[in-house]
């Protein structure tokens, strides 16, 4: 008997064929569950005469195979577990735990989400706006510092926790209707995703833009000025820019699990330390810890900036020849190359490449000794045989 299952094989092959399925074996699959040829069901179906109509307009019925879905899933036809694997039809119904493969993702990044914790809240958008405003315009006025002073998204997510927990205890919690969005000023305790929504605000704008480089030489070295609105719009198109190719990128360098980026889970690390009771070493929390830490750097940032600034620039070749020429030339901090030159300062430290806790150490010893060729080796070389008359010229200079 040629019926619809012959026919809808015969126009489908391709539904069966790429799972693995040939026509002999959906026929004994169907065979099981009911008689085509004859009116007795079989046990478990009702007692029913099972007919098909052997018009084509009628739609193929549906064995348990899904073509539209691009995994090309089946559907157990049955509760016989063992006729279901036999054929490759069990479903998967134990959800597995995504986590990525490296052991530093896994302690700081936790793998869990509550979907019901609310996160764009006004809280957001008012602190977002207020550290927006105040970090870009602080870091770029101290930008054209010799030390800068650059605020990061660290000293973003210091702040926001206490003013956060502070709005959720002020701000009132009644509700207001708008456009039929029921919102409120205050839904609740001040959380992660709240906390992590502001710091991405402010951290979006703290650091200044490559362009301004080109605004200020052309300005003060020039003396040609291309005016607020052609700078404006000559900044905002490379910063556009850059967020277009980093769009692009995403699917190379962050969706990966390969791509890691440490100075992302610093601040991870960070934001569970505020949000989740967690021990350091069995003896006190991870909270205690940092506010230990956090103090006591605080009040050491006061010894070497006005105190003793001694301790900033520890320039040990000038100090055993404080009259030769040469040793101050290579031991200089603010005019030399600065060999043999210590800090105490961590402002200092950090002044120019972040922090280096967030660099692992293969790539500090890279960065380090990319520094110790060029600018210990080469340089030197270059400048004492007067390469292209440099040696007319200060061995470093901002002039």
């Amino acid at each position: 008997m040629h019926g619809p299952i012959d026919n809808d094989i015969e126009e489908h092959p391709l539904r069966y064929k790429e799972n693995g399925i040939d026509e002999t074996e959906i026929s004994g699959i169907l065979s099981t569950h009911f008689n085509t040829e004859s009116e007795t069901p079989s046990p478990g179906v009702r007692s029913k005469k099972l007919s098909f109509p052997d018009s084509d307009a009628t739609p193929a019925p549906d064995y348990g195979i899904s073509p539209d879905k691009e995994s090309m899933e089946l559907t157990p036809l049955s509760g016989d577990d063992s006729m279901n694997e036999k054929h490759g039809l069990k479903q998967q119904t134990d959800d597995v735990e995504e986590d990525s493969p490296y052991e530093v993702v896994r302690h700081s990044v936790s793998n869990k989400d509550d979907p019901s914790m609310y996160s764009l809240t006004f809280r957001v958008w008012l602190l977002g706006i207020i550290f927006t405003g105040v970090l870009s315009f602080v870091n770029q006025f101290f930008f054209y510092r010799q030390n800068q002073l650059s605020l990061g998204g660290s000293v973003v997510q210091l702040l926001a926790f206490p003013a956060g927990y502070v709005l959720s205890r002020v701000l009132p919690t009644r509700k207001f209707t708008t456009f039929g969005w029921v919102w409120t000023l205050n839904p609740g305790p001040f959380n992660i995703k709240e906390h992590v929504l502001i710091s991405i605000f402010a951290t979006a704008s703290s650091g200044s833009p490559y362009a301004i480089d080109v605004v200020t030489i052309k300005k003060i070295w020039y003396k040609s000025d291309l005016g607020f609105v052609a700078s404006l719009l000559f900044i905002l198109t490379s910063q556009i820019m850059g967020y277009s190719f980093a769009g692009l990128a995403r699917k190379f360098l962050v969706y990966p699990a390969a791509m890691i980026w440490p100075a992302s889970l610093i601040s991870v690390t960070l934001f569970r330390t505020f949000h989740e009771i967690q021990d350091f070493g069995g003896k006190m929390s991870r909270t205690k810890m940092f506010w230990i830490c956090f103090i006591g750097s605080f009040l050491w940032y006061f010894v070497p900036n006005f105190l003793i600034p001694a301790l900033s620039y520890i320039a040990l070749l000038c100090y055993m020849a404080p009259n030769n020429v040469i040793a101050n030339q290579l031991g200089d901090s603010y005019n030399g190359l600065g060999i043999l030159n210590f800090t105490l300062d961590w402002s200092t430290i950090s002044s120019n490449m972040g922090s280096p806790i967030a660099y692992p150490w293969a790539m500090a010893c890279n960065l380090f000794a990319g520094f110790v060729v060029v600018m210990w080796i080469i340089t030197p070389i270059g400048y004492y045989s007067n390469t292209w008359g440099t040696g007319n010229m200060p061995i470093y200079t901002a002039h």
